[in-house]
C-alpha cells in the first residue's frame, strides 16, 4: 500500500531530524482510511482505469479449465451440446453445453481483469483426458454415431475414448509417428469409425477403432509415404470414397483409401499409391511455399488447395457414383489442418448392397483453375453446401468469396476480416432446412468470431442474446455493413491470442477455441 511505504520510508530517516515525527505521534494524529483517503493523484480515480481494462464479451458461458492454448475442438456428430478440445497443456477436456448461464464472467483467465460476485463459473467437465506427453494438437469423434474420441498429439500418438463411457475410457493408443497435424472422420457409411491422420513427417495413415477388439482396438487400414515434407492438412470426399491430402513439399494426393475406384477398373493417374498425384514438379501446379489447405467441393467432381503464397488451385476429381443406393444429399467436407467396429463381410473396392456403383476419370488431375486475390498462406478454404461458393481465408486479413458457378470468378473480397489480423477458420452455416444458408463464419487472431451474410451489404436486426448487429459501418477493416458484415462475436484476449477455431452445428449456437485458453460459447441465430 502507498500508505504503508510511506510510513516505512519514515521510519528509516535520521532521528535527529525535526521535521520528521515519532510513529507514536503520527499514529495518533492519522485519520482512518475510510474517513478521509488519500488522494491517489489520479483525477479519473480507480473505477476508470478498470473499464480501460475490461474486454467486451457476449458469450452464454464459457470453460476456463485449460492451462495454455486450445488448438483444437470437435462437436459430437449427434449430441452437439458434447464438446472436445485439446490444449498445449497436454490435456483434452470434454465438457457439455447444455447448462449454461446468462451471467458475464472475465472475458479471459488473465488476472488483470477483476472478477465480480456475479461472475459466473466455467461450464463443469464431463471428463478430462490425459495421456500426450505434448500438446493434443487434433481429435475428432468417429462418424457416423460419435462412438469414439480419437485424440493426436505432438507426442505423435493417437488416443482413442469411448465417447459411450461417462469417463471416456481409454479404448487404446499407438505410436507410428513423431507428430500428429490433423485427425479426420470418414463419413463412409460402410467404415464406421475410421479415421485419418497426418504427419509432420509426410504420412497419411487410415485406422478403424475396434473396441471389441482389445488386443488390436487401432487396427492400421492403409499408410501412404508420398509426401516427402510435413502432410499439413486432408479433407475426405463427401462420399468418404476417396481422401485428399497436401504437404509443404508443394504435392496433392487423392488416395483411394478402400479400393473402390480399383475395384472398378478405374487406374491411377499417377505415380504408386495415388489415384491423382500433383506436385511441384510439374511447374503449372507448383506453389512457392507449399500447400496449407484443402476442401472438396460438395458434389465431389473438383478439391481446391491452398498456397503459402495466396494462391489457390482447383483440381478435378475421379468420379464414384453409386447408382440405384439411397443416398443422403452429399456435403462439403473442410479440410482438417496443423492442428466396437462393426463392418461385418465389407471388403475394400465392393459395391454396396443392392447398388451399381459408376467410376470415371472425368477431368481428374486436371488444372481448372488458377486463383490468385490474396497475398499470403491460405489458412481456410470452405464451399458451401447450399450455394455455388467458395470461401478462402487467409493469413494477409482478407476472406476472398469465388462463384464456382462461373468459372471461379471473384464474387467478393472482404477486406481486413478481423481487423488487418489473420484469417484462421472461414466455414458456411449449414442447416437441414437451409435456414441461414448465405450465412459465412469466421474467427481470426483478433479474437474475434463474425457472421458475414455472403449476398453482401445485408445487416441483422439486434437480438436478444447480447450479441450486437452490425448496421452501417463498424467492424470488418471499418466497413463491415457495407461488407456484409451481420454479427460480430467478442470475449477472447485478441490481439495475436486470438481463437485458433470454432464449432457451429446448425448455425444457432458458436463454442470457440482460443489462443488464451479459454472456451466461449455464443448464441449467434440465424438471422
Amino acid at each position: 500500500m502507498a500508505s504503508q511505504s510511506t510510513k516505512d520510508s519514515a521510519d528509516e530517516s535520521p532521528a535527529d531530524d525535526d521535521g520528521i515525527l515519532d510513529a507514536s505521534e503520527a499514529a495518533e494524529i492519522v485519520p482512518d482510511d475510510s474517513d478521509n483517503p488519500m488522494d491517489s493523484g489520479d483525477d479519473e480515480g480507480p473505477a476508470a482505469s478498470h473499464e480501460e481494462i475490461q474486454l467486451e464479451n457476449h458469450s452464454i458461458a464459457h470453460f476456463d479449465l485449460h492451462n495454455d492454448s486450445i488448438f483444437c475442438i470437435a462437436q459430437h456428430p449427434l449430441k452437439p451440446t458434447i464438446i472436445a478440445t485439446g490444449s498445449g497443456d497436454d490435456s483434452t477436456f470434454v465438457f457439455s453445453t447444455v447448462d449454461v448461464s446468462s451471467a458475464l464472467p472475465p472475458s479471459s483467465n488473465d488476472s488483470r481483469i477483476s472478477t465480480t460476485s456475479s461472475a459466473r463459473a466455467s461450464l463443469p467437465p464431463i471428463a478430462k483426458l490425459t495421456g500426450h506427453t505434448d500438446s493434443v494438437s487434433a481429435l475428432a469423434f468417429t462418424l457416423p454415431d460419435g462412438e469414439f474420441l480419437v485424440t493426436g498429439g505432438l507426442d505423435g500418438r493417437i488416443r482413442a475414448h469411448s465417447a459411450n463411457s461417462t469417463s471416456f475410457a481409454l479404448v487404446g493408443e499407438t505410436q507410428e509417428v513423431q507428430e500428429v497435424n490433423f485427425v479426420l472422420p470418414c463419413p463412409h457409411p460402410s467404415y464406421p469409425n475410421t479415421v485419418a491422420l497426418g504427419a509432420s513427417d509426410g504420412s497419411v495413415w487410415i485406422y478403424t477403432v475396434d473396441g471389441t477388439d482389445k488386443e488390436t482396438p487401432l487396427q492400421v487400414l492403409q499408410a501412404y509415404y508420398l509426401h516427402t515434407e510435413s502432410c499439413t492438412a486432408g479433407a475426405w470426399t463427401p462420399d468418404g470414397k476417396m481422401l485428399a491430402t497436401v504437404s509443404e513439399d508443394g504435392s496433392l494426393y487423392i488416395w483411394d483409401v478402400f479400393g473402390e475406384a480399383a475395384g472398378m477398373g478405374l487406374e491411377s493417374l499417377s505415380q504408386g499409391q495415388a489415384l491423382v498425384g500433383l506436385t511441384a514438379k510439374d511447374s503449372r501446379f507448383s506453389v512457392e511455399g507449399g500447400l496449407f489447405s484443402v476442401a472438396v467441393a460438395p458434389s465431389g467432381a473438383f478439391a481446391a488447395v491452398g498456397g503459402a503464397d495466396g494462391t489457390i488451385r482447383i483440381v478435378g476429381l475421379p468420379r464414384l457414383t453409386a447408382v440405384g443406393a439411397t443416398e443422403s444429399a452429399p456435403k462439403a467436407q473442410r479440410g482438417g489442418r496443423a492442428k466396437g467396429q462393426n463392418r461385418g463381410t465389407r471388403k475394400a473396392g465392393s459395391a454396396q448392397q443392392g447398388s451399381a456403383t459408376q467410376a470415371s476419370a472425368g477431368q481428374a488431375g486436371h488444372i481448372l483453375a488458377n486463383l490468385q486475390a490474396q497475398s499470403d498462406v491460405i489458412e481456410s478454404l470452405a464451399f458451401s453446401n447450399h450455394n455455388p461458393l467458395l470461401a478462402a481465408g487467409s493469413v494477409d486479413g482478407n476472406i476472398v468469396l469465388f462463384d464456382t458457378a462461373h468459372q471461379f470468378t471473384v464474387r467478393r473480397i472482404i477486406r481486413e476480416a478481423h481487423e488487418g489480423f489473420a484469417v484462421v477458420q472461414v466455414e458456411f452455416v449449414d442447416t437441414e432446412a437451409g435456414d441461414g444458408a448465405w450465412l459465412l463464419t469466421s474467427c481470426g487472431l483478433d479474437g474475434v468470431v463474425r457472421r458475414w451474410d455472403t449476398r453482401g451489404g445485408t445487416t441483422a436486426s439486434a437480438t436478444d442474446t447480447g450479441a450486437p448487429s452490425v448496421a452501417g459501418g463498424g467492424g470488418g477493416g471499418g466497413g463491415g455493413g457495407q461488407q456484409g458484415l451481420v454479427r460480430e462475436l467478442k470475449g477472447h484476449t485478441g490481439n495475436g491470442e486470438g481463437v485458433l477455431g470454432f464449432v457451429q452445428s446448425g448455425g444457432k449456437r458458436i463454442v470457440t477455441a482460443g489462443d488464451d485458453g479459454v472456451c466461449l460459447i455464443f448464441e449467434a441465430g440465424l438471422s
